[in-house]
């Protein structure tokens, strides 16, 4: 209706008398409050008696649609502002603790580690601001477990963040069927392969995992062939990146390391020797989780061609393995044992595999004797986690881009 304001209360109420059976809607907000006003004024409600207020605001009703007590609200509003708008939401809003740069600072240090589990990243967070004096942290480093999972949801979040093949068992006498006994010493260390695929019936190049049971030191390489020839000089290559003694040597049953030229190793070096027992998938549990959550996660799924293995050599010795020992937290499990006689791990405390080692009782008495507590103290603080992470992932990110261009050319 146009110019509906200016009508004579004779003629509202006429309209009313003769419209009672009509019912009209509202469009638009603005629009409507906007032309209310105008009624209102049009009409010097102010001034009206009150049977012509009522009047015009049975006439406002029936032309909006609104119910009598919204109109009753409006025309209030008018008659102390001389005006009709709307008010804006009063729901109760708690202020928010973290800022919009703390979500994205989650979102680069997860980006950096791979987006660890909470208690590790929280361990990160704690380590950043109270070890390496980064004031950025501030807030998030007293942040709780569940929100950083809240947080992980956050749209700021979101705009910021981007088949493991098992070794047949095959029946040869070596090493002893027994899960190792290191009694919290260092130096037990669980060994694997993880095979980086196949790509028209050419086999990819071998991750060689290992991990010790008691610190969770690991140290990661790379073979082009799962063979005698290939694989011993990186065997006797890992242990020269522990920083104590190899004391054992666990492995499943796979041909890789149960064979007679692999055996010839841990005796000359006076290491036991021991393998998986059937039926006990825990017995290597260890480093086959550090299979998935480490070099999988890192390394990904897609076929690499064995010639590459020098060059992931390299970034695993200068960068991939220092990140993981001094940077990445891990957790520590502890067992729990309830009146049933089931035992549980529990995991309180996530700490890096330096930090593990550093406080194990007699912690001299286990490193090798041309290292000192202080060297890897300095490797350790030289960089904060996060600083660390992101140093890794660009020189990961150069090893692939240098993968990928031989493999498109």
């Amino acid at each position: 209706m146009k110019a509906g304001e200016k009508l004579s209360l004779e003629h509202i109420q006429a309209f009313l008398t003769g419209s009672e059976e009509i019912h009209f809607e509202a469009k638009g907000q603005a629009d409507l409050y906007e032309w209310i006003a105008r009624t209102l004024r049009e009409q010097g409600y102010k001034g009206l008696p009150k049977p012509g207020k009522g009047l015009v605001k049975r006439y406002i009703s029936k032309m909006t649609g609104l119910g009598r007590a919204q109109v009753t609200r409006l025309v209030s509003q008018y008659a102390e502002t001389g005006k009709v708008k709307p008010k804006p939401g009063r729901r109760s809003r708690f202020s928010s603790h973290y800022t919009k740069s703390d979500i994205e600072l989650l979102a680069v240090v997860d980006e950096a580690h791979e987006t660890l589990s909470g208690p590790a990243t929280r361990k990160i967070l704690h380590r950043a601001y109270h070890d390496f004096a980064d004031l950025s942290y501030e807030r998030l480093s007293s942040i709780s477990v569940a929100h950083i999972y809240n947080l992980r949801k956050d749209r700021v979040y979101r705009e910021r963040r981007i088949h493991i093949d098992k070794t047949r068992p095959t029946k040869v006498s070596i090493g002893e069927r027994r899960r190792p006994q290191p009694n919290g010493k260092p130096g037990y260390i669980r060994i694997d392969t993880v095979h980086q695929g196949d790509l028209d019936g050419v086999k990819g190049v071998y991750h060689i995992n290992a991990v010790d049971e008691v610190t969770q030191w690991q140290i990661v390489a790379a073979v082009s062939q799962i063979s005698e020839a290939w694989l011993i000089p990186v065997l006797e290559r890992i242990p020269e990146q522990f920083p104590f003694e190899i004391l054992g040597f666990h492995s499943d049953n796979g041909s890789e390391f149960i064979n007679h030229t692999v055996a010839d190793l841990p005796d000359k070096l006076l290491i036991e020797q021991t393998k998986s027992r059937p039926r006990r998938s825990n017995d290597n549990g260890l480093v086959e989780t550090k299979n998935g959550s480490v070099v999988r996660k890192h390394m990904g799924f897609g076929h690499i061609a064995c010639e590459h293995a020098d060059k992931i050599n390299t970034f695993y010795e200068e960068q991939f393995n220092p990140y993981l020992n001094f940077h990445r937290p891990c957790g520590v499990p502890e067992l729990k044992t309830d009146q049933r006689g089931k035992t549980r791990r529990i995991y309180r405390w996530y700490a890096t595999p330096w930090e593990m080692l550093r406080h194990l009782p007699g912690l001299a008495e286990f490193l090798k004797e041309d290292i000192t507590v202080e060297k890897p103290d300095r490797l350790a603080d030289a960089q904060s986690d996060t600083q660390a992470a992101i140093a890794m992932q660009k020189a990961k990110q150069k090893l692939f881009a240098g993968i990928w261009e031989r493999k498109t050319a």
